[in-house]
């Protein structure tokens, strides 16, 4: 047979393999406990996928160490897109600054897939704490140094970041109050184990709405439509401050790139229908979508720029 023929044959053999996909289920894990900010997306996105595809797309929690068991299992998992990560990215890149012995590195041993959003924190309070603001919160710590207690969706995640960056820069210490996820943090501050946290606001800002929790601040760079009468950080003292949870799929290091480019492809079009972008505003969500090759040199940077933070401010992770 003919070096063209040979070619010929290898890219007859890589098409039929590429339109094949998907040929059999997929699999969403999801590194938190139910309810928080990526199951939200993932079940709002795996019925979309299914529709597309015929292909049924089942989403697994597996919570545990602030998203890094899900994320590791993934990271082993057979590289040929039937099992998917979607996950807080921030979360994921951060942790490779504050877990010395992580199994896996973040942004070298994932395929990049899409950005799947953009989330505010919320900062927000139980109702029974007496604070209405940024100042009156921040003099409430003040009077009661390291007693407020702050919960987090897990150990040196993005919602421990921001509050760390928080507290740094507004002089004000409180204790960090670990939870299995973001679900699990907002229970704890409703039942009154704990008293503020910062949060995606997807998964936040129901509970706003209900009377559970109330809104101090959004961490955005400017109010979101979702809540036009809550006002930035940034506007209440603290010019700059911006945080959030980008959410985003990646799967193991390996995805073909004709697998990788059909499930961007697919994912971006799911995203950008006009009411699923209307979906995610009203819970005050930004749908942002981008390319695999542009979402792994946003991880690079990110776990670059989180390391630098991370070592600055002399925080203890354990």
């Amino acid at each position: 047979m003919t070096r063209i023929a040979l070619l010929v044959l290898a890219f007859s053999a890589t098409s039929v393999f590429a339109q094949a996909y998907p040929s059999k289920p997929i699999r969403i894990i999801v590194p938190y406990a139910a309810g928080g900010t990526s199951d939200i997306l993932a079940r709002q996105i795996g019925p979309e996928l299914n529709k597309a595809w015929g292909q049924p797309v089942v989403v697994e929690n597996r919570p545990g160490a602030n998203g890094n068991v899900g994320a590791d299992m993934v990271a082993k998992s057979a590289p040929d897109g039937y099992t998917l990560l979607l996950t807080d990215l921030g979360g994921l890149v951060i942790s490779a600054s504050v877990y010395p012995k992580l199994p896996f590195n973040p942004a070298k041993d994932f395929t990049p897939v899409v950005m799947v959003s953009y989330s505010p924190h919320v900062l927000a309070v139980n109702p029974d704490v007496d604070v209405k603001n940024v100042k009156e919160l921040v003099a409430l710590a003040k009077a009661w140094p390291g007693k407020l207690n702050f919960a987090i969706s897990g150990i040196g995640g993005a919602p421990q970041l921001a509050g760390i960056e928080f507290a740094q820069r507004m002089g004000i210490d409180w204790t960090y109050i670990p939870y299995k996820g973001g679900a699990d943090a907002i229970t704890g501050v409703v039942g009154r184990q704990a008293h503020v946290l910062f949060n995606g606001m997807l998964a936040t800002w129901p509970h706003v709405t209900g009377g559970r929790l109330r809104a101090i601040a959004i961490s955005s760079a400017k109010r979101v439509a979702a809540a036009p009468d809550t006002p930035t950080v940034a506007e209440q003292g603290l010019p700059g401050f911006e945080t959030g949870s980008y959410q985003g799929v990646v799967g193991p290091l390996g995805i073909p790139r004709e697998t990788v480019a059909k499930l961007n492809s697919e994912l971006i079009k799911v995203l950008n229908t006009a009411e699923m972008k209307d979906r995610f505003a009203k819970q005050g969500t930004e749908v942002r979508t981008d390319t695999p090759d542009s979402l792994g040199k946003w991880m690079v940077s990110e776990q670059a720029k989180w390391a630098k933070v991370v070592k600055e401010s002399g925080a203890k992770f354990e």
